[in-house]
């Protein structure tokens, strides 16, 4: 209702100012004179020539009278032309006085025309000038109109869609039935709440869906663990070669099975958020214990390590090791080069196979769940070991680095000094 308003008032103005200027271009100045006033004129100075002083004016018309000799010898007002070449400039009608046929003198009737065209001009100004101004507040008048009722709104959705992308569901969007964009502004507020209802969802599918997970990935170490205990019964009392190969083979799946379910187990947990990481002051001997847990296959050569405590939870750093010595076993089932060093406020232990590495595009990520090399696609694995690895790295403060060394593929762990936190 309002934008027809603003627009029947500008349109009003907008047709006036053109029968303004209609009329104003078609009117023609009209510079002649009244002679009827004229004759009047000349008949009433004709008379009282003689006697000009008591002369009255009995027209609307102003003149001047002047003698034979151009002497002035009467006006009706100042301002008028009081010479022949004055009245001509002016285009004045200029009459000669005749007594008994002999000139004695002239009449200069003052031409208004000017006066009045001029007079026109100033009304047309003056009548465009207010509707101009009128039509410039209609206009500006409109511009707010509209910036209320169409840009704030738009940009209000603007920043409101620019929220629901980077995920924030919380905020409601205020809604104004009064602007154009009442009826987005009530549809975009529904679609935030049933994105933040399908979110919601979503998430309690994803928790139970991790829950079952957990459940079965523990339920299922049990059989596996009978199945290796049984295998290695086996393996102790058969003195058959062929059946002792059997159930190494048994006990080495076993084992494969127990590495993955762990992982899977661990890494729904640590979604659950029930996974915990406790570090606490180790002395550095016990790492080298933990190294040459890792290497069961005896493929490295663990060195020293300087004599100090590093900030870890023996459980998790246990782990990590398993989890990078288990990897270089199953990948590049090499040799394994190991080193220690202190370096500022940590520890710094290198491991590095002899398998060649990976492709350098691959690096970044291999840290990310369910992530693997292209060297592994023939190989069986999860793609969760570095990941949970990682994690609990940055959960004793330290890091686990990975990159291509000079022989194979090197992953660093940086363990954090006890008491440098």
């Amino acid at each position: 209702m309002k934008r027809q308003a603003f627009l029947i008032g500008a349109l009003i103005v907008l047709i006036a100012e053109i029968i303004t200027l209609t009329v104003f271009a078609v009117q023609t100045p009209d510079f002649s004179q009244d002679t009827v006033a004229v004759n009047e004129v000349m008949q009433s100075v004709t008379e009282d020539f003689n006697a000009l002083e008591q002369h009255k004016n009995i027209t609307d018309l102003d003149y001047v009278v002047l003698d034979e000799n151009s002497n002035l010898v009467y006006k009706t007002k100042s301002g008028l032309s009081e010479s022949v070449n004055a009245a001509i400039s002016h285009r004045d009608t200029i009459l000669d006085i005749t007594i008994n046929d002999s000139v004695v003198g002239k009449v200069i009737i003052y031409n208004d025309g000017a006066q009045t065209l001029q007079s026109q001009k100033q009304t047309a100004i003056i009548v465009l000038s207010v509707a101009i101004t009128v039509q410039g507040g209609i206009f500006i008048g409109y511009a707010v109109y509209m910036n209320f009722t169409i840009i704030r709104p738009f940009r209000k959705l603007k920043g409101f869609a620019e929220r629901v992308a980077c995920g924030n569901l919380d905020i409601p969007l205020e809604m104004d039935r009064q602007n154009l964009f009442g009826a987005f502004t009530e549809s975009f507020d529904i679609m935030r709440s049933e994105l933040k209802k399908a979110r919601i969802a979503e998430a309690q599918a994803q928790q139970s869906k991790n829950e079952l997970v957990a459940k079965l990935s523990h339920d299922i170490k049990t059989p596996v663990a009978s199945i290796k205990a049984v295998s290695e019964v086996g393996l102790a009392v058969t003195d058959n070669e062929k059946d002792k190969a059997n159930y190494t083979q048994i006990i080495g799946k076993a084992d494969q099975i127990n590495t993955l379910v762990t992982n899977l187990f661990t890494a729904t947990l640590e979604e659950l958020q029930q996974l915990t990481v406790t570090p606490t002051s180790i002395d550095s001997k016990q790492v080298i214990a933990m190294l040459e847990n890792a290497d069961y296959m005896h493929r490295a050569a663990v060195p020293d390590m300087p004599e100090c405590l590093v900030y870890a939870d023996r459980l998790r750093l246990q782990q990590v090791l398993d989890n990078i010595f288990a990897n270089s076993y199953k990948y590049a089932k090499t040799d394994i080069i190991v080193t220690a060093q202190k370096a500022d406020n940590y520890i710094v232990i290198g491991i590095e196979d002899y398998g060649g590495g990976v492709l350098p595009e691959e690096l970044p990520v291999l840290k990310e769940k369910f992530k693997r090399g292209s060297n592994a696609r023939n190989t069986e694995g999860a793609g969760l070991g570095l990941y949970i690895s990682d994690y609990f790295m940055r959960e004793m403060q330290g890091e686990l680095n990975i990159e291509n060394g000079e022989h194979g593929l090197k992953v660093t762990v940086v363990l954090a000094l006890s008491g440098k936190i």
